[in-house]
Formats: structure tokens, C-alpha cells, sequence
């Protein structure tokens, strides 16, 4: 930029040239932009006075300068999105192309045997009476069997035998993944994007269920293959990956033999296990291929024996096809194809094992998220809940789900063994005399568990529902824990992390003394799962004990809560941790897990949990009422496996086991009680949503909001030329402002909430009596607040500034206005106040 001189030999600007920075001058500015981009007239004018170099630059000048050097910047950050986003869309337009040109093939195929059979057809009503057709059909049959026979000689176990089967698994792989070997059709719900997950398909009429997806992950393909190969860190039914034998071969590949164990979900299953190859290569173009396949009699190769409590399953050929991409990251292909041998369960449960939807959801959906948590932890240093990093959280998630998955399973080499029941065989007792095999290297690291002089206990239960959504009951368990949970038995269970333990209690469901706090800890990138940290306050098995027990602390594991997630199972796993919550803190976990038996996907409102309270509280008999929700959700079945463990001394197994017993009992029975509540079928659809007990009735409750709205502002606050047959409640409840009411009590605690404002709390209208208005808002709020609370009690309203505010899941919430005003009833005496926020949104 040019600058010139005037009579006084300063420099001065003229208006038809731009100034002209020297490289020193730049320098400078540069240096005080990095520590402070957008500098006061103050600090512009120190930085003169310090620069001798920037005397001959007016201070309006700077100005400009700043402000253009802000421009650059934003517009250098604008231009990097739109190139990742360009890169993006260029690779998904690449997987787009690749795919129709699959389906376009696949049609091609389709015509071809469709007019195939339709010639064969005409040419058997021609003549019908041919018989000779039987022998040809025959004796092509007994062709293609010879065909395949010679296409598959008897191979051994030596590298060239196991090669062999490696680069035919690689063919059959690669048309499986890129190919028509397979009828893929698209997953319900999964829409391709450029921030989806990807493109996920399902086989329909292949042998054994098997689930295709293709997406982008921001990671070069050798540690993608390296991730994924590592199987039990980001499949969670996955126990263990033992590599047996491996070698390389001549063309720069590897095959590995190995052996593979899987969870089984329920008690009532037996878990799976797995022999296979697994050959990793370069093919020409670049691409890194990871294919697998089971080793049977078939195809020849070493075998393995059967191992006790286990089912064989078979994997057909599967794998990932790994592609570097332009610009950096990966375009991978996944194909996970298995035979689990549904015919070894109850016949109730086989749908687990047949469906490709389940497959999808459990395994090739979750190695894809994995790899976006992964990159989206690379790509910036991310910092979450309590200062960790979140590959420390992410173990504390792995430690959980898979401490939650050995007890459900038991195994007798982990050293678990049964213990005899009380005449019933509704809730079956393991009991596990060496815990240093579950909690070897925890107890060996950590100081937790002082007391363990016995061992550990897990009581476990399985139970068949009935029209109940998996994430809906999760949901209710989880905000509501006061239904279910005993305060004694989770008072027991975190004495053991100190130095003197309690005595056993007997199980009271209900006698849960104080309230729960959620911590936000960690979520995965489409919040399909979240970690967080439960504080109880208030709980104490006796007098002497509560100064011990006052506060406790739960690390729990919430997974599988989006009701539109087809196939998804819903999980809530907790264990109690102490307050200094270390990195090698052991845990034990319990919890529930609820899978569903059918693939429908349920249309129900995510707060239909509104009225439970009121239906638990009236019963079976009485009249309950519930929102205008929409959706059926039609025959759902699922099965719910809860396992509880618990540490006990060696004199007490027999006192814990008996509690423990009749704890899960009681669990069964609340879950019950919620599941039947909950229940489609239970609930009304023609009223309006009915608050907790304890508040007026909603109706009532609605008009007095209405007419003191009316009455204090002198407008309506609902429209007025509405439907004669549109209640007020349900105009009320469907109002785009977030409403809510709040108690005139010392602590005030809110007591309704229309739809909106449970949407912008992240709650559910029951759970609104655990949240106090208190913890909404930010300091400048509650000074605003404070300061116009006696506006509103003497004129009967007030108008609150724009703000930010607190969800009950710890997020923030903007809103342009609020109003509050005083909710008379008809005595025309304060009953409550109510906020609108209005156009409110998450920051």
C-alpha cells in the first residue's frame, strides 16, 4: 500500500492510494495480531508509541489494517472448510458413481434372468409333456459340481494351502464389497451425505445375515487397517482376537490364523466363537485389503476343536477394502458376512441371529463410528469432561462394556462358577472366588477394593417385554432412578471401594433418600453413546453410616437411546467409583441391556416418559392420560438382561448372595411395572399430557397460564380463532415458545413444562421436579433475574434480556427474550411463575 509524506515530513494518507507496509511493519503487526487480534484504540496507540517502525502509520490506518487482517483470516478459515467439504462431497460423488454403476450391473444381471426365465417359461408350456428337461437340469447340476469340485481341490495346512484359500476369500471379498455377489439393499434411515456415517446396506436372500457400508474417515489407510484389525477396541461383543499363526507371503501380504471368541448377549444364549484366516494385501491400484473367512472342512486348511460353551459360528468372506483419498483420509469399503447358527437358541430369540439389520448395527456401523471418533480426536486436541483426554475416556467406555459383558456371560475360565438357588430359577447367581482374573491388573494398579477378602457375586436375570421401545425404557431407567434402584444396595456397593465395609442391607425398592446429579462426561460424534458420571446425594444405609455414604458416585455407559435407530440395542451400564475417580479406578460394573427381538421402527414421541409417574402412581385401574404422541408403535417385542455384581467377605456369601437375590427381584419387578406403564397400549391419545402428581390438573393448570398471560400483558397468548375442538392443554403443549413453571418455594424447582420447553431442558416432564431453576441459569441470568423478581411480583410481569441458559444434559442454550409472569389461580392469589424463552436454540 502506498504511502505519502506531507509538509511536516510525517506520513499522511492519501485517500486515493493505499498505505504500503513495510516488511518490518508487517512483522510487527503480525507479531501483535497472533496475541491480540482485535486490539482497543489504547493498545493500537501503545503499540505505536513502542514501534518507533509504526510511527509513520496513523492510527485509523492500523485501524484498517486489523480489520483486513481479521477479513483475510476468516475468510482463509472459510475457504479450508469449503475445501474439506469440497473433498468430501468429491469422495462420497465417487462413491456414489461406484455404487450405481454396482446397481446399474446388478440391473443388467436382473434383466438378463428375467428374460432367461421367461424363455423358459414359454418354452415349458410349449411342451409340457417334456421330461427330458429333469435330466438336463440333472445332469447340469452334477456339471456344476464337478466344476466346483475341481475349482476347489483338498488343501492342506501348509503356506501354499493357506495362500490359496487366502486369494480365493480376496476374490469372493472384493465381490462382495465392489461387486453383485451379493443383493444389497439399502438400510432403512441411513441417507448418504457428506456428514453421515456413509452408505449402509443389508443382504436380502443371501446365506446368513450380511451388512455392507462404505464411508470416509480422515485417517491414511495403514492405521485404518490397524484399528480395525484390533477388533475387541471397537466391537463391543467381541471378548477376544488370539492370533495363532502368521506368515508372510511373496507377494508382500500376510495370513494370520486366528481365533476369535464373541459375547453372547443374553443369559439365555450361548456365546460364539470363530476360526479364521485373515490375508492382508496391496492390490495394483493402491488399495490395502483386510479379508477374512472361517477355516472349515470345506475349504480345507487346519481346523480346531470345539471349546466348551461356546457355538462355532462360521464368517463368510468379509473384510475392508481400504483406498487412500485425495486430499488425505480414506474411502472404505466393509463387508461383515456370518452364519451365527441361529438354530442353537430358543426360537424366540433366533431373530438376533438373522437379522443383517442387528449385524449392521452391532458391527459394521459401529468400526465405522469408531474411525470418525478417532479422526475427529486427531484432528483437533480435544480436552472433555474432567480434564481427560478422550482416549482415556474411551477406555473407561471399553472397560465398562466389556466388565458388563463378562458378568452377563460368566465364563468358567475367568473363574466364574454357579451357585445353588433358593428353590426358583427366576435370577441365577455366579459367584467368582479368584476376582484377580476379571480384576487382576486392577487391584494390582489401584487402591480400590481394600475390603475384598471373598470375592465377587453377580446375580443376572433375563425377561421377555412386550410392546416397549429398547430406548425408551433405557431412558426412563436412566432419569429415573428413584423407580428402581434401592439407596442401601448402592451404599453397599461403594463401601467396598473404602476402607470399612458395611454391613449387608435387605433390598427397599423406593428407599432411594436423596437425588441424583448427571455429569456429562464424553459422547461419540452422533451421540449414540455418552459417558457420564452419576453423583448421589444424600444416601446413607444408617445414621452412623451416612457421613461415609452421603455422597456417591456412579461412571456410567448410556448407549442405544435414539429411537430411530433401527436394530439398535439400548444399554445402561454402571459402577460405583470414589470421588477421586483415577485413570486404573477398578470397576464393576452392572446394569440392564434391552435388545429388541423385531425390526419395526418405532414412531413414538421421545417423551412419552411425561406421564409415566402418574400412571405408576394410579395403577392399573385408575384413569390416565397422556399427550397426543402419534405413531404406533405396533407389536415391539425385546429381551432385557439385567446382571448386578457385588463384593462380598467370605462369612457373608451366603447373606450377600440371599440380598443380591432379592434385589434383581425387585429390579424385575419395577421394570416391569415402568414396561407396563410405558406400554403404547396403556396410554390414551386423545388428551392432553397430565403433570407429575402433587401439581394441579393440567387442564386447570393450563387455563390459569392463559388467563394470567392475558390478564398481566393484556394480549392472548394462544391464538384465538382455533378449532372448537382444540383444548387449550394441547395448545399450550404444541407452542413453539418453551414454557415453563416454576415453584414460589425457597429453591425454586419447575413443575411444568410444555413440549418445547422439555425439548430445550433435555428432559422429560417428570424429571423436572430434579431440576431447579437454579441450575438453568448463567450468573448473568440469575442477576437479571433477581433484579426484576420484585417487578414481577408488583406488576405481575417482566421481560428478561437475551441469555444463555443450561439444558439438564449440560448444554447451552441461547434465547433472544424471555417473559415471566405470575400464574393466578382462581382465587387470584400466586400460585406459580412461568418463562416463555423465546426462539431459543443449543449454542
Amino acid at each position: 500500500m502506498a504511502v505519502t509524506a506531507g509538509k511536516d515530513g510525517k506520513a499522511g494518507m492519501d485517500p486515493g492510494k493505499y498505505v504500503r507496509y513495510t516488511a518490518e511493519q508487517v512483522e510487527a503487526l503480525e507479531r501483535l495480531y497472533h496475541d491480540c487480534p482485535k486490539p482497543s484504540s489504547i493498545r493500537r496507540q501503545q503499540l505505536i508509541r513502542e514501534c518507533p517502525i509504526l510511527s509513520n502509520i496513523e492510527p485509523k490506518q492500523i485501524k484498517v489494517w486489523f480489520q483486513n487482517r481479521r477479513c483475510r483470516e476468516k475468510q482463509r478459515k472459510e475457504a479450508s472448510r469449503l475445501q474439506t467439504v469440497n473433498r468430501k462431497l468429491t469422495a462420497m460423488n465417487k462413491l456414489l458413481m461406484e455404487e450405481n454403476d454396482r446397481l446399474q450391473k446388478q440391473v443388467s444381471q436382473l434383466v438378463y434372468e428375467n428374460g432367461y426365465f421367461r424363455q423358459q417359461l414359454q418354452n415349458a408350456s410349449i411342451a409340457t409333456t417334456d421330461t427330458s428337461c429333469e435330466s438336463v437340469v440333472t445332469s447340469g447340476q452334477h456339471q456344476q459340481q464337478n466344476h466346483l469340485t475341481a475349482r476347489h481341490p483338498p488343501r492342506d495346512a501348509s503356506p501354499a494351502g493357506l495362500l490359496s484359500i487366502a486369494e480365493e476369500t480376496l476374490t469372493e471379498f472384493l465381490s462382495k464389497a465392489t461387486g453383485t455377489a451379493v443383493e444389497w439393499i439399502q438400510m432403512p434411515g441411513m441417507k448418504p451425505g457428506p456428514d453421515s456415517i456413509g452408505i449402509v446396506a443389508i443382504s436380502h436372500g443371501c446365506t446368513g445375515v450380511a451388512a455392507r457400508a462404505c464411508g470416509l474417515v480422515g485417517i491414511e489407510p495403514t492405521k485404518v487397517a490397524e484399528i480395525l484389525k484390533d477388533r475387541p477396541s471397537w466391537f463391543r461383543d467381541c471378548r477376544c482376537v488370539d492370533v495363532l499363526t502368521a506368515f508372510s507371503t511373496g507377494n508382500g501380504g500376510t495370513v494370520e490364523l486366528l481365533y476369535m471368541q464373541m459375547y453372547a448377549p443374553t443369559t439365555l444364549a450361548s456365546a460364539r466363537d470363530f476360526w479364521t484366516l485373515r490375508y492382508t494385501s496391496v492390490l495394483e491400484d493402491g488399495s490395502l485389503v483386510v479379508c477374512e473367512r472361517s477355516l472349515s472342512g470345506t475349504q480345507g486348511g487346519p481346523s480346531m476343536p470345539p471349546v466348551q460353551h461356546f457355538v462355532r459360528a462360521e464368517m463368510l468372506p468379509s473384510g475392508y477394502l481400504i483406498r487412500p483419498c485425495e486430499g488425505g483420509g480414506s474411502i472404505i469399503h466393509i463387508v461383515d458376512h456370518m452364519d451365527l447358527e441361529p438354530w442353537s437358541v430358543p426360537e424366540v430369540l433366533r431373530p438376533l441371529y438373522e437379522s443383517s439389520t442387528v449385524l449392521a448395527q452391532k458391527m459394521t456401523m459401529a468400526a465405522l463410528r469408531h474411525l470418525r471418533q478417532i479422526a475427529q480426536e486427531v484432528s483437533c486436541d480435544v480436552v472433555l469432561g474432567w480434564g481427560r483426554q478422550p482416549a482415556a475416556l474411551r477406555t473407561f467406555s471399553q472397560r465398562l462394556g466389556k466388565g458388563f459383558n463378562e458378568a452377563v456371560n460368566g465364563f468358567t475360565d475367568d473363574g466364574w462358577s454357579l451357585m445353588g438357588n433358593d428353590g426358583t430359577d427366576d435370577v441365577t447367581i455366579l459367584i467368582n472366588s479368584s476376582p484377580n482374573k476379571i480384576l487382576g491388573s486392577q487391584l494390582a494398579s489401584s487402591e480400590g477394593f481394600p475390603a475384598l477378602g471373598g470375592g465377587i457375586l453377580c446375580a443376572k436375570a433375563s425377561m421377555l417385554l412386550q410392546n416397549v421401545p429398547p430406548a425408551l425404557l433405557v431412558r426412563f431407567l436412566r432419569e429415573h432412578r428413584s423407580e428402581w434402584a434401592d439407596s442401601n444396595i448402592d451404599a453397599y456397593s461403594a463401601a467396598a471401594l473404602k476402607a470399612s465395609p458395611c454391613s449387608v442391607p435387605s433390598s427397599r425398592i423406593g428407599g432411594f433418600g436423596g437425588g441424583q446429579v448427571i455429569l456429562p462426561l464424553a459422547h461419540t460424534v452422533e451421540h449414540e453413546e455418552f459417558l457420564e458420571v452419576i453423583k448421589l446425594e444424600g444416601n446413607g444405609l444408617t445414621q452412623e453410616e451416612a457421613l461415609l455414604s452421603r455422597e456417591m458416585f456412579l461412571l456410567q455407559l448410556c448407549s442405544g437411546v435414539d429411537e430411530n435407530a433401527v436394530g439398535a440395542c439400548a444399554e445402561l451400564v454402571f459402577a460405583p467409583i470414589d470421588a477421586s475417580f483415577a485413570d486404573n479406578a477398578p470397576l464393576l460394573p452392572s446394569g440392564f441391556r434391552v435388545i429388541p427381538l423385531d425390526s419395526g421402527v418405532d414412531g413414538s414421541s421421545p417423551n412419552r416418559t411425561l406421564d409415566l409417574a402418574s400412571a405408576l402412581e394410579i395403577g392399573p385401574a385408575g384413569t390416565r392420560v397422556s399427550g397426543d404422541y402419534g405413531g404406533n408403535s405396533g407389536n415391539l417385542r425385546s429381551v432385557l438382561t439385567i446382571a448386578f455384581q457385588f463384593t462380598y467377605e467370605n462369612h457373608l456369601r451366603e447373606n450377600v448372595a440371599s440380598m443380591a437375590r432379592q434385589y434383581v427381584r425387585s429390579v424385575v419387578a419395577s421394570v416391569q411395572r415402568v414396561a407396563m406403564a410405558l406400554a403404547p397400549s396403556r396410554l390414551s391419545s386423545h388428551l392432553g399430557p397430565r403433570p407429575p402428581p402433587g401439581t394441579p390438573e393440567a387442564l386447570t393448570l393450563a387455563r390459569w397460564i392463559c388467563h394470567s398471560y392475558r390478564f398481566h400483558l393484556g394480549v392472548e397468548l394462544l391464538r384465538a380463532n382455533c378449532e372448537a375442538n382444540e383444548s387449550v392443554l394441547k395448545m399450550l403443549w404444541h407452542h413453539s415458545d418453551a414454557i415453563i413453571c416454576c415453584s414460589l418455594k425457597s429453591l425454586p424447582v419447575f413443575t411444568f413444562a410444555n413440549q418445547a420447553g422439555l425439548d430445550m431442558l433435555e428432559t422429560t416432564l417428570v424429571a423436572l421436579q430434579d431440576i431447579s431453576l437454579e441450575k438453568i441459569l448463567d450468573d448473568n441470568g440469575r442477576k437479571s433475574l433477581c433484579s426484576d423478581f420484585a417487578q414481577i411480583m408488583q406488576q405481575g410481569y417482566a421481560y428478561l434480556p437475551a441469555g444463555i441458559c443450561v439444558s439438564s444434559m449440560g448444554r447451552p442454550v441461547s434465547y433472544d427474550r424471555a417473559i415471566a409472569w405470575k400464574v393466578l389461580n382462581d382465587e387470584e392469589s400466586t400460585h406459580c411463575i412461568a418463562f416463555m424463552f423465546m426462539n431459543w436454540s443449543f449454542v
